[in-house]
């Protein structure tokens, strides 16, 4: 079937037996097509090496997400621990001026 559809372009002689030489526009014809083919592989290679890229991107960007909504909790946490801390820290000294005023109160 190849043989019969590259024929009707002209003579070539590496598909057709009998030929002495290939046509001007077989050999446009054949450069078309392995310019294709080879066009068609660098543009698939191209786009399958961008799309690694961006999926592994979008995975990092997921990550990095997560990382600053963990980050975001850690500090609220930390801001309540501190909170907390002071409202200790406040009612002992506190306790203590009461101790101090009434141990100096008796002395």
């Amino acid at each position: 079937m190849i043989p019969f559809l590259l024929a009707v372009w002209g003579c070539i002689p590496e598909v057709s037996q009998g030929c002495t030489d290939m046509s001007n526009a077989s050999s446009a014809y054949l450069g078309i097509i392995v310019g294709t083919v080879i066009g068609g592989v660098v543009s698939w290679w191209i786009y399958n090496r961008q799309k690694k890229t961006s999926d592994q991107q979008d995975r990092i960007l997921c990550r990095i997400k997560d990382l600053e909504e963990n980050h975001d909790a850690i500090l609220k946490k930390l801001a309540a621990f501190d909170d907390k801390h002071e409202s200790s820290i406040s009612a002992i000294g506190e306790l203590d001026r009461k101790l101090r005023s009434i141990l100096d109160g008796k002395g």
